[in-house]
């Protein structure tokens, strides 16, 4: 088994970049199905979505929220009360930050799978969906495997046919085909309420942007990382997406 360290250097050539000729679509639309009662886990992940760059994002709630979401979240977020409403220029979707208001389906679309949603996994899942459990999801969506966390993870992708987020304070990215990374650079002030919810928007929002799913998982580790490490102690959830554009701008001249 080999296990690469996550660094920019496995990822950055593959990171989305802005041409002249780009508009809002060419970027990506992202859809995040809206939680239920838990509506900041959406409203963290709606904007880390909309910081690391995808063109368009869209949250989907229901009637019941949707003032909840259209209050909170910024103007640049549309909010569709209309759990069933589609567009084929989306381009990547989450469901599960902070609940599960519907059921799951992958329309063969880059698909992040998060929180709730790991509890009702559908049978179509593809090397183009990206689990992301921490250790206590994991052991209950994959109660039967064991060993360790390089190994489970690996497993787990190979088992399920997805690419597996196992998070933690080395977080293993594995690839049904074999691929496997340990990320390294992270930061302790990471374990608070709500940083899986922003990890999950900003893969979404590199999905969205056509970025190869395990190299924009990978991505998307390092970055949330790196955002921890800048900001150090006093870190909330909300603190990452504003490190976001300085991350990047530094990714771009390195």
């Amino acid at each position: 088994m080999c296990i690469q360290i996550n660094t920019p250097d496995l990822w950055l050539s593959n990171y989305p970049r802005i041409t002249e000729q780009d508009h809002k679509y060419t970027r990506g639309h992202a859809v995040i199905f809206g939680a239920p009662e838990l509506t900041g886990a959406t409203r963290l992940a709606s904007e880390a979505a909309a910081r690391i760059g995808a063109g368009l994002v869209s949250v989907l709630c229901t009637k019941d929220t949707a003032d909840i979401y259209k209050a909170s979240l910024p103007a640049h977020i549309l909010v569709r009360n209309d759990l069933n409403w589609w567009d084929e220029r989306i381009t990547a979707q989450l469901y599960g930050s902070g609940g599960l208001a519907t059921s799951i389906e992958i329309k063969n679309k880059p698909t992040v799978l998060d929180a709730d949603a790991l509890g009702a996994l559908p049978k179509n899942l593809n090397e183009h969906c990206i689990l992301t459990p921490h250790e206590g999801e994991f052991s209950k969506t994959f109660p039967n495997i064991s060993g360790k966390n390089e190994e489970r993870a690996l497993i787990a992708a190979q088992d399920s046919g997805a690419i597996i987020i196992l998070k933690g304070p080395q977080t293993i990215i594995a690839h049904p085909d074999g691929r496997l990374c340990r990320n390294e650079h992270a930061s302790a002030s990471l374990a608070t309420a709500g940083t899986g919810d922003v990890l999950a928007g900003l893969i979404t929002g590199l999905l969205a942007q056509k970025m190869d799913p395990y190299a924009a998982a990978c991505a998307a580790v390092w970055i949330h990382g790196d955002a921890a490490i800048k900001f150090g102690h006093g870190l909330v959830a909300s603190d990452i997406s504003e490190q976001i554009p300085r991350i990047i701008s530094e990714l771009r001249e390195s």
